[in-house]
């Protein structure tokens, strides 16, 4: 279609529009968009990192492994929200553009001992964009009148995720995590003709892919003395073949009639189909007791066999080529507590963060990475007893860059965790 392919040399075009977006990138208008960073408020005000991190204080669902880390007859959630504000620029065109939604929700329990259980709710990638191209030159288009070339696409798929996990002699802990991935993504084309003797056309991709997945981790505390300990840890998602459903509709528009044309495609989970390629993390922690940790994560994951280059609705044919590759991360945070104990001063008792990221996309732009790199800064504030706290967080950053046909997106976001902790079972002294 030529018409999307000039759609296509337009990327940069978006700006804010009346409408509501999970997330809004020209980048997303590839495969099933862009990808989420796993983790509450408490991951992401460090970077990214989780992989190695035990923290009884929080739930931390990037390790099955880690669920076990808390005290017992503890029940602990998380609820979170985020809000990104992003300024997108190629050459000399601009425009910006924020979101707000509900991020996560998690629950966490002990079973029996030293095993637990989580569950819990969360994107696992997102679609928002609007891309719009006027053409008025009339020694191309003849006596067609200005015509408007429009693209937009919005969605989210989801990840339902229940794990559980168990540590044996108090170091080595294992975990198992099944994941359920659904949701609805919707990608539309539009032509307009401004001579309205010409039809005008009207076409998109409802797309609803379904997937199951299993993940695994494990996680070795070892002690070093002076209540020095090192923790590593790694993780393993497996490869998930899609299924579920592509419907296609394109409509022809004049002033007199209508022409509808729709088909329906199952995707059916073969060799042929599309998938989410597997991940492999690994991470290394070092923490002195509740006073202070540093942690370093790496993730990898191998997308060029996923399908998405060759699948209507998920690729991208046009001047502007996307292609799937290979997505690492890089990430490294620190937090600090200046005295736990504190019952004078209440900023001591407070767990400040900071962090650092480099994240590789897991698609080429015209055959460039799609490179993210940025900082975090964070604090968690006690509330009432026990650990219940709210975290705030804070992610400055910046993707892609002004080489060839690419958008730079420089984007703050900001991040809040609501961190809920009880004692269940407790009997009482005095009735």
């Amino acid at each position: 279609m030529l018409w999307f392919s000039v759609l296509c040399s337009a990327l940069p075009l978006c700006g804010q529009e009346n409408g509501t977006y999970n997330a809004y990138s020209p980048y997303s208008i590839y495969g099933i968009g862009d990808i989420s960073k796993e983790g509450s408020a408490y991951n992401k005000s460090m970077g990214g990192v989780g992989i190695a991190t035990r923290n009884r204080r929080f739930v931390n669902f990037m390790n099955p492994a880690a669920v076990t880390a808390r005290d017992s007859s503890s029940f602990m959630a998380d609820f979170g929200l985020v809000q990104k504000n992003t300024i997108y620029r190629q050459n000399d065109l601009r425009s910006g553009n924020n979101t707000f939604n509900i991020y996560n929700f998690v629950i966490s329990f002990p079973i029996y001992k030293s095993s637990a259980f989580m569950v819990g709710i969360s994107p696992f990638s997102d679609v928002g964009y609007n891309i719009q191209l006027k053409e008025t030159d009339q020694d191309i288009i003849g006596q067609t009148g200005n015509i408007t070339y429009n693209t937009y696409g919005e969605g989210s798929i989801y990840q339902l995720f229940f794990a559980g996990g168990v540590t044996f002699w108090k170091r080595f802990s294992i975990g198992a995590q099944g994941t359920y991935y659904f949701g609805t993504l919707d990608k539309i084309y539009n032509v307009d003709y401004s001579e309205t003797s010409y039809s005008s056309l009207n076409s998109g991709y409802n797309l609803m892919p379904r997937g199951f997945t299993g993940k695994f981790g494990l996680q070795y505390q070892q002690p070093l003395g002076n209540d020095i300990s090192l923790v590593v840890g790694a993780t393993y998602r497996m490869k998930t073949k899609l299924k579920g459903r592509t419907v296609y509709y394109e409509n022809k528009v004049t002033s007199e009639v209508v022409d509808t044309l729709i088909y329906d495609e199952r995707l059916n989970g073969t060799d042929n189909s599309m998938s989410i390629a597997g991940e492999l993390g690994i991470g290394v922690s070092v923490r002195q007791g509740e006073k202070w940790s540093a942690e370093f994560n790496y993730l990898r994951s191998d997308w060029r066999n996923s399908g998405f280059d060759n699948y209507d609705g998920y690729n991208v044919a046009g001047a502007s080529t996307f292609s799937s590759t290979v997505s690492q991360s890089f990430r490294a945070g620190f937090e600090i507590v200046p005295n736990r104990n504190d019952i004078r001063y209440y900023l001591r008792r407070c767990a400040y963060r900071a962090g650092v990221y480099y994240d590789q996309a897991y698609y080429k732009l015209d055959g460039n990475m799609v490179n993210s790199v940025g900082v975090t800064l964070g604090v968690t504030l006690p509330v009432f007893k026990w650990y219940n706290g709210l975290t705030i967080g804070i992610d400055a950053g910046q993707r892609g860059s002004l080489r060839g046909n690419m958008v730079r997106e420089r984007y703050v976001t900001f991040v809040v965790g609501f961190n809920i902790f009880d004692i269940w079972f407790q009997k009482p002294r005095y009735n």
